[in-house]
């Protein structure tokens, strides 16, 4: 038996209730309209609203910061200042990644969203290697773990942010390359 659940409508002395499927539904719809509206908030921002777009796209939480930035190119923003502000916010999401490594606790990295197999698949990925793998932190899935691991793994940190920018610039800039010509077809 599905359960109910009442909202109020515009008349607030009648309710309706909802069965569980179309309340997901109800829910999937706000989470995307939240998020619409934080991507015109960051867009209205310019470089700084793309610096925390990347910011966020670049710790655990999912966040499509390239979307950010094409949108700022297209509107008229220098495109090497976007590339630029990019991949320092997006380095500094990654960094907070290799910090929650550095706290040691894989219960606390999982209770995050990073999910065992990610830290395990990172793990050996990274066996031998070392800091200058923080390159790869740009890889969709893996490369929070990468950072996460690397902080575990006590790395050094500037050889790791080093990398870790490098890595994400070069990104940015194949991202913005490719919706540059992609753009010129048009």
């Amino acid at each position: 038996r599905q359960r109910q659940m009442c909202i109020r409508d515009s008349n607030p002395f009648r309710a309706k209730k909802l069965s569980l499927s179309r309340r997901r539904t109800t829910l999937a719809q706000n989470r995307t309209r939240h998020m619409e509206t934080l991507t015109q908030f960051l867009i209205d921002w310019g470089y700084w609203g793309l610096f925390f777009s990347a910011l966020i796209a670049g710790s655990v939480v999912p966040f499509s910061s390239e979307a950010v930035m094409l949108v700022l190119v297209h509107m008229g923003l220098d495109p090497v200042l976007c590339v630029v502000s990019a991949a320092s916010g997006n380095t500094l999401g990654g960094m907070s990644c290799y910090w929650i490594g550095t706290l040691g606790k894989s219960e606390w990295i999982t209770r995050l969203g990073v999910k065992e197999k990610q830290l395990d698949k990172a793990r050996r990925f990274l066996a031998g290697r070392g800091a200058m793998m923080a390159f790869f932190s740009f890889l969709p899935t893996i490369g929070e773990a990468i950072a996460i691991v690397l902080g575990l793994m006590r790395s050094n940190v500037w050889l790791t942010g080093g990398s870790m920018l490098a890595g994400k610039t070069l990104r940015y800039i194949v991202v913005l390359a490719t919706f540059q010509g992609a753009a010129s077809l048009l």
